[in-house]
């Protein structure tokens, strides 16, 4: 149980009134530097409680047979949330994490402190929404500020809800119109102080490390993102010194060239994982980019940069536009029939037993590292959908369970669009597995760092 929170008092006299405590819940934006709603939060009350939840939800089986989010995904996640509370004890704040449902954890929360006020980032997902929807009918004041994309909706040359049909129209819209992000804010100096909570009994959620070392043991030393290692550490430090890195290097004009690489570090920007937990935001890697191409001028390596943060942008929007329709069996087509599916089909794709080497390269990879390379990814969703039979929905939840770098716009939008039921004018996409593994892994390097005896 929540304790009663003693009185307090500000400087100078009077009892601080309810109404300015704010209580800033952490989602998916771990970071300090370009976070609106922390900016948001700090301006609202004159003293700022940071919080993060860990849902039981997240451990709980799924309709397909394993949890939401597996080893490398909590280790990941628990360096970030260390980092994080690192910055804000830097600041005179801490990070106090909650074990439960935020539905039930932040209204008792906010109780014992005599509060009502959350401030947090909009995520316009399913369950996201929910979430906030069960905060505010428990009564809470829940403000929620858009910060994910680049571009804020309403800067788009065109409202989110005529979204164009394809993500070509609206890259060559959003180019067309010369439009820019918004430049990135700075990271707070300072933050309001916290209320009295150390006399509170909190149940306070505990780390991971063990399940961290466990999993880097099992990780080849060649993986393509070795998150197990300092400089790829989940959390805003390693994310802003990659970023340093990689536009230190001549690596952005190298970037459309290598892209569709499949092992090694250097072959992509590898900002993902830092970008879906929120530990970097799009526009500051935006910036970073401009600046590089400021110095050493744009290439076709460094334009590539950029369509790809247009992707990311395309997806939220979807999201903004469609919110419960992507989730559906269906998706956005209507006509669309039942997905089939194959339990057994599906069990020995993901544990990289269906007999075609190149896709079960790839299925080991991901489940020894937390990591596929895009390319890999497209090749086993295809094979999973149409050579195997399987239901879209059942590889987006086991990629949900194992990327480091799960975000939950892009998983659903790019599921949708190899399974012919999003806004892919072709209706699907098909990769041919033996084609694939001719033209990306002419040597048999990847198959057999990642075979059976790798």
């Amino acid at each position: 149980m929540l304790g009663a929170l003693p009185a307090e008092s500000r400087p100078g006299g009077g009892v601080l009134m309810a109404s300015e405590l704010v209580i800033h819940w952490f989602r998916n934006d771990l970071r300090l530097c370009d976070n609106l709603a922390l900016v948001e939060a700090c301006a609202s009350g004159a003293r700022l409680l940071p919080v993060y939840c860990h849902d039981p939800a997240a451990d709980a089986p799924t309709r397909w047979g394993f949890v939401r989010r597996g080893a490398h995904r909590r280790a990941f996640l628990a360096a970030a949330l260390d980092d994080l509370d690192a910055a804000l004890r830097a600041r005179g704040s801490r990070l106090l994490q909650l074990r439960g449902a935020p539905a039930e954890v932040l209204p008792a929360l906010a109780r014992a402190l005599g509060t009502g006020r959350v401030v947090c980032e909009a995520i316009a997902a399913p369950e996201e929404e929910d979430e906030v929807a069960a905060l505010r009918a428990a009564g809470l004041q829940v403000k929620t500020l858009w910060q994910s994309s680049l571009f804020d909706p309403a800067a788009l040359p065109f409202a989110v809800e005529r979204l164009p049909k394809v993500f070509t129209a609206f890259r060559q819209a959003v180019e067309s119109a010369g439009v820019q992000p918004a430049a990135p804010m700075p990271a707070p100096e300072t933050l309001p102080p916290l209320p009295a909570i150390d006399a509170m009994a909190i149940d306070r959620h505990g780390g991971s490390d063990g399940g961290r070392d466990h999993c880097a043991a099992e990780a080849s030393p060649e993986a393509a993102f070795p998150w197990w290692r300092p400089a790829f550490a989940g959390g805003e430090q390693a994310a802003r010194a990659h970023l340093v890195r990689y536009f230190a290097s001549d690596r952005p004009q190298r970037y459309k060239a290598t892209r569709n690489g499949l092992s090694g570090i250097d072959f992509s920007s590898k900002f993902s994982p830092w970008l879906a937990q929120g530990a970097l935001s799009a526009r500051l890697a935006f910036a970073a980019l401009r600046r590089h191409e400021a110095e050493r001028g744009v290439s076709e390596g460094s334009y590539w940069l950029w369509f790809e943060l247009l992707w990311r942008d395309y997806f939220r929007f979807l999201h903004l536009q469609h919110g419960r329709r992507l989730y559906r069996a269906r998706g956005l087509d209507d006509r669309a029939p039942p997905p089939a599916h194959d339990p057994a089909a599906f069990a020995a794709w993901c544990g990289g037993r269906t007999g075609h080497a190149f896709i079960d390269a790839g299925m080991r990879e991901l489940a020894a590292s937390g990591w596929l390379s895009n390319r890999m990814r497209q090749v086993v969703a295809s094979y999973l959908i149409h050579d195997l039979g399987c239901d879209w929905r059942a590889g987006a939840a086991w990629f949900e369970a194992q990327l480091v770098d799960y975000d939950v716009y892009s998983n659903q939008g790019n599921w949708l669009y190899i399974a012919g039921r999003g806004t892919d004018p072709r209706g699907g996409r098909r990769f041919d597995p033996d084609r694939q593994a001719a033209m990306h892994d002419a040597d048999g390097r990847y198959r057999a760092l990642w075979g059976a005896g790798g």
